[in-house]
């Protein structure tokens, strides 16, 4: 892949590239790859690798790609950094105060860079860690902590480009669970009409809400709850891309309660910035296989 000059400025500046060239690719009209790194129903300690060209027809790149030297590998969380390589950060357990990081320089063979310490008193759980770039290039981590009887999500910035040190955690004004809640996990956060949206799990009624905000770090308020798209529940593990022609692409874990591994993973779009969206589908192939995504779109 050859950069442009933009892109070489934007990765020097620290913003990852594949949400840089996702953006010109619209413009263009460019052919896109789309990288999926999840885990499935048969592992949760090994990261597989699938890619696209249409944001729909995944097919497996890699099998077990990756493996930590320890612990689980869950919700793994890709993106490309400032150095040209990929990054993966992840959980790496169901109960515990850690987040795992590994780096790719080819999305297929991984090394383990380390386990980062969560910082913040009380913690019993660490869950599903997001990549989050704000507009001005920042790169942080969203992180599900529980120190207590409910989930909520605290943001890290990275202090150095390296990706080895980091900001204290805070948590995200907005999301203060009501009193008998179980809060809010799996919050990922996108730019669009000069203003962050955050898509996060309602663990309570299991269906996935939005919630707005001017600044990346808030105070978010919640314009969507309930099941304001039609996408049903339970779900989790929402990833939220755009797409070249500018529609907005939301993946969602629709799991079963009682058994997880039957679940299906829906996709649906929305053509006017998460007013409304289409009826959710299955995505082809994969459903019922894959859990807890992320996809990285990138020019070829």
């Amino acid at each position: 892949m050859t950069l442009s000059r933009r892109s070489m400025l934007a990765l020097a500046a620290g913003l990852p590239l594949g949400m840089t060239i996702a953006g010109r690719a619209a413009a263009t009209g460019v052919p896109m790859r789309y990288t999926m790194t999840a885990f499935t129903n048969d592992s949760e300690t090994d990261m597989y690798v699938y890619e696209s060209t249409d944001a729909t027809n995944f097919t497996l790149l890699r099998a077990a790609a990756y493996r930590p030297p320890t612990g689980l590998c869950r919700d793994p969380s890709l993106f490309r950094g400032f150095d040209g390589a990929y990054y993966l950060t992840y959980t790496t357990g169901w109960d515990g105060d850690t987040i795992g990081f590994a780096r790719s320089t080819d999305r297929v063979n991984w090394t383990f860079l380390y386990e980062l310490l969560v910082p913040v008193p009380d913690v019993g759980h660490t869950w599903a860690p997001e990549w989050f770039v704000d507009r001005r290039g920042r790169i942080g981590v969203v992180v599900s902590l529980n120190t207590g009887p409910n989930f909520r999500p605290y943001l890290m910035t990275a202090l150095h480009p390296a990706l080895r040190s980091w900001s204290p955690l805070t948590p995200l004004p907005g999301f203060d669970p009501a009193p008998d809640t179980l809060g809010y996990i799996d919050t990922t956060i996108v730019a669009a009409d000069g203003r962050y949206h955050a898509f996060t799990k309602n663990e309570s009624t299991k269906l996935v809400e939005l919630a707005v905000a001017e600044s990346p770090t808030g105070p978010y308020r919640f314009v969507e709850t309930g099941d304001w798209a039609g996408w049903g529940g339970p779900c989790e593990g929402q990833c939220v891309i755009q797409l070249p022609d500018g529609r907005w692409r939301i993946f969602l874990d629709h799991y079963d309660l009682d058994e997880p591994e039957r679940g299906t993973y829906l996709y649906s779009d929305s053509f006017d910035t998460f007013r409304t969206w289409t009826e959710p589908a299955e995505l082809p192939g994969i459903s019922g296989t894959v859990r807890h995504f992320t996809v990285l779109p990138e020019r070829l």
